[in-house]
């Protein structure tokens, strides 16, 4: 067997390796890209070059449907069958989708700078790739005979809302209707990537607890998951009516819920043991998120001023701070026990984190002190900068994992 075969033998031997691996790819190239579009912005380099989209519109696509997915249906093919001792999903689905994911992410790129027909293109592959992988994962839900499905089920029901927020980008390139663009921004968010975040945390950052913590108590009340879930949802229904000044009433439960789960998984202990940290403190950042979109609705419905408080804050700190942090987390964990190597954290990737959480800090900061807010540019290129270093170093530590055989020489 030659190299090339060897490495694609590696590569297709798990679902999560090809799917990480092009993961960590994008997100290099999700974050340079955004690198070099604000240096260009703020004068640092020159001139932006003129794309086929305008760059805010870009950047959402790319962070929310560009790159957390690749991590997702990774980390959902490896464990949604162990969560239901399903059938494993076969390798021509998670290959078809990674390749399709993949080549479709390509396209936008060319897109960006070449013609809106590739845009199109590229997102027509990605949609393909994505309905494989849903069909994929349905079939293991529905014929499974298990009697606990409900993180399948809340985690099917939001790559579906994924899908159709994708559809709608499309839709909106096609006809420039606003809407479209809309219902795509809010579902990314409210309908797609935070109900499958809080659902994989529910599910896996009490069970990882008690594997480590000693005399550690499984605390995972589905009550409080479903709220989370239906003010999850409120949150974006609102925002699509046109009722900012109303989220409050979802984000305020959300925020306590989460401070309560932070408190009974044990957030204070979790330091005792850095892999099992990085999802803690991941999680963490969602009650700080929670808390400022309630702060920053109160101030629309009080009236207080004419601007928009916080500004972009609120959403920075839940992707930032727990999006991004909990896939760096969980990816990690699913590379190391699945590449045979023991579960611990290097001191390495450990500050690698704490480079996360920098990146959320000065990224947020400008838009909650008005003090800061003259450096504005300034500690946004800072924080991108870190986050892009972070990540690339990340990516180049854990992607030649993947084409790797196992150290234990187990297969998988």
């Amino acid at each position: 067997m030659n190299k090339q075969a060897t490495i694609w033998h590696y590569l297709s031997e798990a679902p999560h390796r090809s799917l990480f691996l092009v993961g960590a790819l994008q997100g290099v190239f999700t974050l340079l890209w955004w690198m070099l579009d604000l240096m260009g912005r703020y004068g640092v380099i020159g001139n932006a070059p003129i794309l086929n989209l305008a760059p805010i519109w870009a950047h959402a696509f790319l962070m929310v449907y560009g790159f957390f997915p690749f991590f997702i249906f990774g980390f959902l093919f490896t464990t949604f069958p162990n969560w239901m001792n399903g059938e494993k999903i076969k390798p021509r689905y998670y290959l078809a989708t990674c390749i399709f994911m993949a080549g479709g992410m390509a396209l936008f790129y060319a897109g960006l700078y070449i013609s809106k027909t590739l845009l199109v293109a590229g997102i027509v592959a990605m949609l393909t790739g994505w309905g494989i992988a849903i069909i994929a994962l349905l079939r293991v839900l529905l014929q499974t005979q298990a009697q606990d499905k409900r993180h399948a089920r809340v985690a099917s029901v939001a790559l579906i809302f994924g899908w159709l927020g994708m559809v709608a980008y499309l839709v909106w390139l096609l006809t420039d209707h606003s809407l479209f663009l809309d219902f795509s921004r809010q579902a990314g968010i409210w309908f797609f990537l935070l109900p499958i975040l809080l659902t994989v945390s529910h599910r896996m950052i009490p069970f990882f607890s008690s594997r480590v913590l000693e005399n550690y108590v499984i605390v995972r009340p589905y009550a409080l998951l479903w709220l989370m879930l239906i003010c999850t949802a409120g949150h974006g229904l609102l925002q699509l009516m046109g009722m900012p000044q109303y989220v409050w009433c979802m984000d305020l439960p959300l925020a306590g819920c989460a401070f309560y789960l932070s408190w009974a998984w044990g957030l204070l202990r979790s330091f005792s043991v850095s892999l099992l940290a990085v999802l803690h403190i991941s999680f963490a950042w969602l009650s700080v998120a929670m808390l400022l979109f309630t702060a920053q609705s109160l101030m629309m419905w009080l009236n207080v001023g004419e601007r928009i408080w916080f500004g972009l804050a609120p959403l920075h700190a839940l992707v930032i701070g727990y999006f991004a942090s909990m896939v760096l987390g969980m990816a990690s964990r699913v590379t190391l026990g699945h590449s045979g190597r023991p579960l611990v954290l290097d001191h390495f990737t450990w500050l690698l984190f704490l480079g996360f959480q920098i990146t959320t800090l000065f990224r947020i900061l400008p838009d909650l002190i008005p003090a800061a807010s003259a450096l504005a540019s300034m500690l946004y290129l800072f924080a991108a900068a870190v986050w892009l270093i972070c990540f690339t170093l990340w990516a180049a530590r854990f992607a030649p994992i993947y084409w790797r055989p196992r150290i234990d020489g187990k297969p998988g």
